[in-house]
């Protein structure tokens, strides 16, 4: 396994409101000189301050897992991963759009609050697997966390691609523009009340969708409950091979947060590092 890059210091610049749960916040400074942008959907980790610091203690140096793990747990700052909205090497600028959900979570609780000058830690991570070449057509599956990335991936795929994408949000005030055409299917799917998190309209209408023929590649990114049980309604109610399926959990209801869960996500995520390491 190639070692991860230490993290680096990235001071707030301006925010943006993008609706009216969603912030973008532009992060600029001198050490995103070593910022590698890597494309579509790219992770970024990030690492904000706990309560009563006014810096996170950033994993400057090394291996940055290794570098973190070793940092006091009283003063380890709180890891959470987002997706690069946009990063501009001769700016030295990086768009990340945080989901305002009150104080439930130091992101959204810091997102709230941010001004320019505040500090956080960032680190640049992989992109997602390129979809193979024998693909017939997408299925994006996200919630509002997943936004981000999804829009990055709809600006960029290329023209006359076939992709049906569905989205779960709160309701229509919660709905931004995305890049479709002709051959984009966009669904907004609304909670109508229900608690972020805790909705299955996502795998219940899936359940009831007539999709299309041919061969499917799946991006699917969002709670992690959510993005488990899409998963295995596509590989297991409708034999798609695992190696079709990209996922990501950005985040955790607190009813998934106990073991049992967190192992069979863990167990989701070794199946699909060992489909993208090659063979020795």
């Amino acid at each position: 396994m190639s070692s991860r890059p230490a993290a680096m210091a990235a001071r707030v610049l301006r925010t943006t409101p993008v609706a009216p749960h969603m912030t973008r916040i532009t992060f600029g400074g001198p050490e995103l000189t070593r910022f590698v942008g890597v494309g579509r959907d790219q992770v970024v980790r990030m690492f904000f301050p706990r309560p009563g610091q006014r810096e996170p203690v950033i994993p400057d140096s090394g291996d940055w897992w290794e570098t973190y793990q070793a940092i006091p747990e009283d003063h380890r700052p709180a890891l959470r991963n987002y997706t690069v909205r946009r990063f501009d090497a001769d700016a030295l600028e990086l768009d990340v759009d945080f989901v305002l959900h009150g104080d439930e979570g130091p992101a959204s609780a810091w997102a709230l609050r941010a001004a320019p000058g505040d500090v956080v830690g960032v680190c640049h991570d992989a992109a997602s697997a390129e979809p193979p070449a024998d693909t017939d057509w997408l299925l994006l599956v996200a919630d509002e966390t997943g936004l981000p990335a999804l829009s990055v991936i709809l600006e960029e795929l290329p023209a006359g691609h076939r992709a049906l994408v569905y989205v779960e949000v709160g309701g229509p005030e919660d709905e931004i523009a995305l890049a479709t055409g002709p051959h984009v299917d966009l669904v907004w799917l609304h909670r109508q009340g229900v608690t972020a998190g805790r909705s299955d309209i996502v795998v219940r209408t899936l359940r009831q969708a007539r999709l299309p023929e041919g061969q499917v590649y799946a991006w699917v990114a969002g709670e992690s409950g959510m993005v488990k049980e899409v998963r295995r309604h596509l590989v297991r109610d409708l034999g798609v091979d695992k190696r079709r399926v990209e996922f990501c959990g950005y985040w955790l209801h607190k009813v998934h947060d106990d073991k049992r869960f967190l192992d069979e996500m863990q167990e989701m995520y070794a199946e699909m590092d060992e489909i993208e390491q090659p063979a020795s």
